[in-house]
C-alpha cells in the first residue's frame, strides 16, 4: 500500500516522472470559473472545454455527480473532472461537497490510474469552495488510490 505524499506546490505542475492524473472536484451546475479550475485552465484550455460540453450533453451520458471525465492534455498527462459537489453554495443540506460522489470518483480515477500506469496528482480535493473536511477524504484516498497502490501526492499552494 501507497502512502500519501504531500508536498508544498502547484498541482498543475505535477512532480513526477512517467504518465500523470490532475485530479480535482467539479460542481454538478456545468459551472467553472472560481477555485482551482483557474489555475487549470491557465494552464490548458481542454479540460474546461471537455467539461461543458460534458454537462451540456448530459442526457445521453454519464455527467452527474460521482462521474469521471479524463482529459489528455499533453502526452503523459491527463486531467480527471470529478464531479463530487451538489451546485455551488451552502445550503439547507449543508456545503456543496458530496463525500459519497468523491468516493466513486475515486474508485474511478483508481482505474484510470491503474490503466494507465499513472501516478495522480491534486490538491485538497473537496475542501476549498465545495467546503468538505479534509479528515473526511483523506481516508476516502487511502481506501481507494493508495489501497491498490497508486502514487499519490495533495499538493497545498504556497
Amino acid at each position: 500500500m501507497q502512502t500519501l505524499r504531500v508536498i508544498k506546490g502547484d498541482a498543475t505542475s505535477p512532480q513526477a516522472k512517467g504518465p500523470k492524473i490532475i485530479a480535482h472536484v467539479c460542481n454538478d451546475l456545468g459551472g467553472w470559473g472560481k477555485g482551482f479550475v483557474l489555475a487549470v485552465s491557465k494552464r490548458w484550455p481542454e479540460p474546461e472545454r471537455a467539461y461543458r460540453e460534458w454537462h451540456r450533453g448530459r442526457a445521453g451520458n454519464d455527467f452527474g455527480l460521482g462521474a469521471v471525465q479524463l482529459v489528455q492534455v499533453k502526452g503523459d498527462t491527463w486531467v480527471a473532472n470529478m464531479v463530487g459537489q451538489r451546485g455551488t453554495r451552502t445550503g439547507s443540506n449543508g456545503p456543496p461537497v458530496r463525500y459519497d460522489a468523491i468516493e466513486r470518483c475515486l474508485v474511478a480515477l483508481t482505474e484510470h490510474a491503474k490503466r494507465l500506469g499513472a501516478s495522480v496528482h491534486m490538491p485538497r480535493i473537496g475542501c476549498g469552495l465545495a467546503g468538505g473536511r479534509w479528515e473526511r477524504i483523506e481516508p476516502l484516498i487511502a481506501e481507494t488510490l493508495l489501497a491498490q497502490d497508486v502514487a499519490t501526492t495533495v499538493y497545498d499552494f504556497d
